[in-house]
């Protein structure tokens, strides 16, 4: 295969703080519906604030908030100061801050509100006289799923999502994308009957972060990684995301739902998707999604379900030093829920790069500690060299792609042990983000907010893409509803449940302590 040409027009990876790269947002606005949720107030406005701080934004940039709150434009303009304040990466600018502020407004209303979006309207248009948006507008639907149609409907009802000659229109759609593949086509159905499918930007905010990223980096611009990146080398690849805290407020979202339809459904999938696709012919849109669809289409499921996946709920009990509820003691939880906090699975590729390899994806709350990390373990090296006890410490050599907390790259391998004899064991060499660079890393949000006014794909799945996922998932979901056996529990602060270890002991392996 021929090397890829990158260029600053088709590389996603480009520094977007090189203005020479035209990596600044044209006049634009965003329109937020749910600015009163925790992500607009943790991650949506501090992240606009971060991009204007960064003089990525243009100066007549405004911010729209939208709830069902009855506040003037100053109440607003008070709460997104206060979650900058409060949550922004980058210093706090009274400057950027004033310019920043000019162009907030609110609207408050209901979805079902004609008026209100009538009054949405003249405050888009509005703008578009005093701060000079041209008609640019994208909308950030931080909101529940089910209300997806009646706003989207509202907002081809009153005209907002059509724009003149010259403009644009973008709706921004946070997960999940459906709860099957059902509702999945009928929500994209629903989306694209009012906007055209590159005005569709559909987040999962794992793509935006700087270690996701850098799979692409470290596997395609390095000629040490690729050759061995195949069935001839790799054992299998364990894909990790563990959170140490429980389901807290979001028991009545989370009941229903689960660790797989939550996390395994879309931040997993794509992780394997990244990990396992073959070199793109460029960086743009179509090519990379192109390739993360043909990884996603060739995943197998085992005949064997049971043997195959794991769940579980974590218990009540004690985790650093404080006693924890369990799930189903949760407040607002249905103790009769059967939702798993737990799920792990094991995955096939069906293509010549990975036949045989199998992919093992879990995720979980109340585990041992917050991590997401993607290991590649390696095969062992025959070792007719060393006798059996100077190697028995030797574990696999592994390639862990740390994603959250610590970002970085982590490479796990033999060496002598210093002395007189003759003994091998594990060390390892740690790649760091904040050691080795002195650019602090934007946090996702910054980058898919900006990437959404300049109209840039890259990063954001499109519709085949969940369509492919829900189906490697359903089948799993469907077997487990139809089993009738209680859910194992798990103690608070460990790794899951013991059927998820029964899981990879089966096949000879043991997953990774983070």
């Amino acid at each position: 295969m021929s090397p890829v040409e990158i260029t600053p027009e088709s590389n996603p990876l480009r520094v977007d703080t090189d203005r020479r790269l035209n990596r600044i947002a044209g006049p634009s606005g965003l329109i937020i519906f749910g600015v009163t949720g925790d992500l607009s107030r943790k991650k949506l406005m501090p992240a606009v604030y971060d991009l204007a701080n960064r003089g990525l934004l243009p100066p007549g940039f405004s911010l729209v908030g939208f709830a069902r709150r009855d506040w003037e434009d100053q109440d607003f303009m008070e709460v997104v100061h206060e979650s900058v304040k409060q949550y922004a990466r980058t210093e706090f600018r009274e400057d950027v801050w004033n310019q920043l502020a000019q162009g907030i407004r609110f609207v408050p209303g209901e979805f079902g509100d004609d008026a209100a979006f009538e009054k949405l309207k003249e405050t888009i248009e509005e703008l578009d006289a005093d701060r000079g948006t041209m008609g640019n507008h994208a909308f950030y639907l931080s909101i529940p799923p089910k209300a997806f149609p009646q706003v989207t409907e509202q907002l081809r009802r009153s005209g907002l999502a059509e724009p003149a000659d010259g403009q644009w229109r973008r709706v921004v759609i946070e997960k999940p994308f459906g709860s099957d593949l059902k509702t999945a086509r009928e929500l994209n159905d629903i989306v694209q009957s009012v906007f055209p499918s590159d005005s569709i930007f559909r987040i999962d905010h794992y793509l935006g972060k700087e270690t996701v990223q850098n799979i692409l980096a470290l596997r395609f611009a390095n000629q040490l990684y690729e050759p061995i990146w195949n069935a001839n080398y790799v054992d299998h690849v364990q894909i990790t995301m563990a959170e140490d805290i429980g389901v807290g407020g979001r028991a009545g979202y989370y009941d229903g739902i689960g660790a797989a339809r939550d996390v395994i459904q879309n931040h997993l999938l794509q992780l394997l998707a990244l990990t396992a696709m073959e070199e793109p012919i460029s960086f743009n849109a179509a090519d990379l999604r192109a390739e993360k669809e043909k990884v996603l289409a060739a995943v197998r499921l085992p005949d064997d379900l049971g043997a195959a996946t794991a769940r579980g709920q974590y218990a009540g009990g004690w985790q650093g030093g404080e006693h924890v509820l369990g799930f189903l003691d949760e407040d607002g939880m249905n103790p009769e829920s059967t939702t798993e906090t737990y799920a792990a699975m094991r995955l096939d590729i069906n293509t010549r790069r990975w036949a045989g390899v199998p992919f093992y994806l879990r995720a979980g709350k109340r585990l041992g500690r917050r991590v997401t990390e993607i290991a590649v373990v390696f095969k062992r090296a025959p070792q007719y060299l060393f006798a059996e006890s100077q190697t028995s410490a030797l574990g696999q050599n592994a390639l862990v792609i740390r994603v959250q907390p610590d970002e970085g790259v982590t490479i796990r391998f033999g060496s002598k042990v210093p002395g007189a004899g003759t003994q091998v064991r594990d060390v390892t060499m740690d790649f760091g983000y904040g050691h080795a660079f002195t650019e602090a890393s934007p946090e996702a949000y910054e980058r898919l907010i900006l990437d959404v006014l300049l109209g840039d794909p890259p990063l954001f799945p499109r519709h085949e893409e969940v369509e492919l996922s829900w189906k490697i998932l359903d089948p799993i979901e469907e077997y487990w509803a139809a089993q009738d056996t209680p859910l194992e529990q798990y103690a608070p602060g460990t790794w899951g449940p013991s059927s998820a270890d029964d899981l990879m002991n089966r096949d000879g392996r043991t997953w990774r302590r983070p």
